[in-house]
């Protein structure tokens, strides 16, 4: 298959300005093959199937995702509860990390969990195709130490532009979830608070204090000492 440069990236550009057009991640989550701007959606099955690497296409480049052990037990949390929740009454697919989706031409997110409705799916069937053409009512990501603020900010624009309806951020860190009705609303719960499903899953409540209780809390860092001056105290 001929593969086709993007030509979009301006001529002035640096490996910085490049990195920062992707949200200032770090060059490590970059797959150097395809060539950045010439990859396609075959490359990003190809890498899961062959080399068992999950990664986004973005503006024609492959970027993993990156998830740890806490943070897929948060998700695979989320994904139980949620899809115990929808099966119960019918509502619609629940999906985790492998649930791969086509939000426009050229762009594929890979939500760590997801949910679209039936409604949204022909003969309220889940696809065959590895990455499908669909737009998710509810996706969550579980934040990493290595998701930029940048980052999360490009994929949330991203998902209302595409017509996600809801989106949480999940901080194991700060044991927050961040609850997006638009890219300019937003909500913060701590784990004294409840998240629920709004207008996307109605019914659907979780005490935050369930989802972290399993999660360690981050130790105070020590102060650092103060060094005696030579001859006082």
């Amino acid at each position: 298959m001929k593969r086709v440069v993007r030509n979009n990236v301006p001529r002035s550009w640096n490996l910085a300005d490049f990195l920062k057009s992707l949200g200032n991640i770090s060059p490590k989550r970059i797959r150097m093959y395809p060539w950045p701007g010439t990859a396609v959606e075959s490359d990003v099955t190809s890498l899961e199937v062959h080399q068992d690497r999950l990664c986004e296409l973005v503006d024609g480049v492959l970027v993993e995702k990156i998830m740890g052990y806490q943070e897929g037990f948060l998700a695979a949390l989320l994904i139980r509860l949620l899809g115990n929740f929808a099966e119960e009454r019918d509502l619609g697919a629940v999906n985790g990390a492998d649930g791969t989706v086509r939000l426009m031409p050229g762009l594929v997110r890979v939500p760590d969990v997801s949910f679209v409705s039936w409604d949204k799916l022909p003969g309220r069937l889940v696809p065959k195709t590895p990455i499908p053409n669909i737009v998710p009512d509810l996706a969550v990501e579980v934040l990493s130490e290595g998701n930029t603020q940048e980052e999360m900010q490009r994929k949330l624009k991203d998902y209302f532009f595409c017509g996600v309806r809801l989106v949480w951020y999940v901080d194991p860190t700060s044991r927050t979830v961040a609850v997006y009705r638009s890219p300019d609303s937003c909500v913060v719960l701590d784990e004294s608070q409840t998240l629920d499903g709004g207008d996307v899953l109605p019914g659907f409540k979780l005490p935050l204090r369930t989802l972290f209780a399993r999660v360690p809390r981050d130790e105070p860092k020590a102060a650092p000492k103060r060094r005696k001056k030579k001859g006082g105290k």
